[in-house]
C-alpha cells in the first residue's frame, strides 16, 4: 500500500518535469527560428550592383568638366581639338601629360587651358571639379572703415549762443551741412573727372594691322557652319604670307581636310590658319613677320589649287572679312 501511495504522490511530479522539458523544448525551437529570421541574408548581386552604381556616379561627379576642358568624341584628333580650342597641340600633350599625342580615347577629358587657368587661378582641382563656383570677397565698402565702422559725418552737437548761430547761418556752414546730409558729395565739390573712351572689343585685333595672305580672286567666303574661312584662288607654288606677326604654333599635315597647314597664333585669343599648301616654308615654333612668306600655295587635300584662310578667335572661325582690310 506504501508503495502505491508513493507511486501516486510521485506521478503529478513527473508529468510536471516533462511539461517543463516540453515548453522549453518549444522555447528553444521558438528562439532559432526567431533568430533564423532576424538574421540578415546575404544579397551580394545587389549590394554590389548599388555599389557599383553608386562608384560610377561618384567617378563621373569628380570628372573635370566645363571651361577648359573637352570631351574626346569619336573621330576627334589632338589636332584638331587643338585647333578648335585655339592651342598648339604640343600644349595640351604637356597638360595632359600625354606619352603619344595619337592615344585619345572617346569620353577621356582633356585640359584645354594651363592648369593654373583651367582652375580659376587659386581654385584647388577638387573644388573645379566639383562645380563649386568661387569668388574673390568684394572690396569693403567705402562708407565702412577698417574696423566695419561708419566713416560718414557726425552731427556737430555744439552749446547754444548767439556767436554759434551766427556761425551756422553762414553761406559755407549751410552749403556744408546740406552736403552732409546727402551721401557722395562735399561742401566744395570737385569738377567730374574725364571719363575716357572704352576701347573697342577689337583692340588686340586692331593691334594686328591684318593684310591679305595671298594675291588672288576669292572664290568662297565665309558661312556659318559651313565654310569657316574664305578660299582664295591662285597659281601653284605662290607665295602664301603671314597675315600678321606672331609665332607657328602648327605646320604640319595632321589635320585631315586642310592638307599642308599652317597655323600662326597672334594673340592669347587670336590665329590664323593657312590650308592646302604646296610645301611649307616655317616650323613649329618660330616668330614669323607680317608678310612674311610661309608657305607656297597648292592643292593639297582640295580639288583645285587654292588657299583656304581662316581667323579663329579663342578656337571658333569668324569672318575674315571683317578683320582684312578692303581692296
Amino acid at each position: 500500500m506504501k508503495t502505491v501511495a508513493m507511486t501516486c504522490a510521485a506521478a503529478p511530479y513527473q508529468h510536471n518535469v516533462r511539461m517543463n522539458k516540453i515548453r522549453l523544448s518549444l522555447s528553444a525551437a521558438l528562439l532559432g527560428l526567431l533568430a533564423a529570421c532576424s538574421t540578415p541574408r546575404h544579397s551580394a548581386p545587389v549590394t554590389d550592383y548599388a555599389t557599383g552604381t553608386r562608384a560610377v556616379a561618384l567617378a563621373k561627379s569628380q570628372t573635370p568638366t566645363g571651361p577648359g576642358y573637352y570631351t574626346v568624341k569619336k573621330g576627334d584628333t589632338l589636332y584638331r581639338i587643338a585647333l578648335d580650342q585655339g592651342q598648339a597641340y604640343r600644349d595640351i600633350v604637356a597638360w595632359n601629360n600625354l606619352a603619344n599625342p595619337n592615344d585619345i580615347q572617346v569620353d577621356q577629358v582633356l585640359r584645354t587651358l594651363p592648369p593654373d587657368v583651367a582652375t580659376g587661378g587659386a581654385q584647388t582641382g577638387s573644388i573645379a571639379s566639383s562645380g563649386v563656383e568661387v569668388r574673390a570677397l568684394s572690396a569693403p565698402s567705402t562708407a565702412l572703415g577698417s574696423a566695419g565702422n561708419k566713416t560718414t559725418p557726425r552731427g556737430d552737437k555744439r552749446p547754444y549762443s548767439e556767436s554759434a548761430l551766427a556761425e551756422l547761418q553762414k553761406p559755407e556752414a549751410v552749403a556744408a551741412i546740406a552736403a552732409a546730409k546727402v551721401p557722395g558729395t562735399s561742401a566744395n565739390p570737385k569738377p567730374p573727372a574725364k571719363v575716357e573712351p572704352a576701347k573697342s572689343a577689337n583692340a588686340d585685333e586692331d593691334g594686328i594691322g591684318w593684310i591679305w595672305p595671298a594675291e588672288g580672286k576669292v572664290i568662297a567666303r565665309f558661312e556659318e557652319g559651313k565654310n569657316k574661312g574664305i578660299d582664295i584662288s591662285g597659281k601653284l607654288g605662290q607665295h602664301v604670307i603671314a597675315a600678321g606677326s606672331g609665332k607657328v604654333m602648327y605646320a604640319g599635315s595632321g589635320i585631315r581636310g586642310y592638307g599642308n597647314l599652317v597655323i600662326v597664333k597672334h594673340t592669347n585669343n587670336l590665329l590664323s590658319a593657312y590650308a592646302h599648301n604646296k610645301i611649307i616654308t616655317v616650323k613649329e615654333g618660330q616668330s614669323v613677320e607680317k608678310g612674311q612668306v610661309i608657305a607656297e600655295m597648292g592643292n593639297t587635300d582640295a580639288d583645285a589649287v587654292k588657299l583656304h584662310f581662316e581667323i579663329r578667335q579663342q578656337g571658333k572661325p569668324v569672318d575674315p572679312f571683317k578683320y582684312l582690310p578692303s581692296r
